[in-house]
């Protein structure tokens, strides 16, 4: 019985992306509007700030704070050409995310006969 307690208690996502990483992500893509935002941006390769700006309906201080949220999250970056910002998904960090994700959430391993 206390072995059974000790597998419990052990986390099994002590390897892989770090926890705080992973929260953080996790609280990122939890609001809707954000997450709408990072598909818009994940479709193309660069994508214009003023243009996800026309495309959702939300004040420009709401999605500054948005976009705060993706890139403190790590799952975008930002560049500026002149006075206009461009964004892109960083492509390994999703992945990473994915893949830790998976491995939280695969439920308990079966033992081999």
């Amino acid at each position: 019985m206390r072995e059974a307690l000790r597998r419990v208690a052990t986390p099994r996502y002590s390897r892989g992306m770090d926890a705080r990483h992973f929260t953080r992500i996790a609280k990122a893509l939890a609001d809707p509007t954000r997450f709408s935002i990072l598909e818009r941006i994940a479709g193309e390769p660069d994508v214009a700030c003023q243009r996800l700006k026309a495309q959702f309906a939300v004040t420009a201080a709401t999605m500054s704070h948005h976009l705060k949220e993706l890139t403190a999250a790590d799952l975008v970056e930002m560049r500026r050409d002149g006075k206009c910002m461009f964004l892109r998904l960083r492509p390994a960090t999703f992945a990473a995310y994915q893949k830790e994700l998976a491995r939280r959430i695969a439920g308990p391993r079966r033992r081999r006969s």
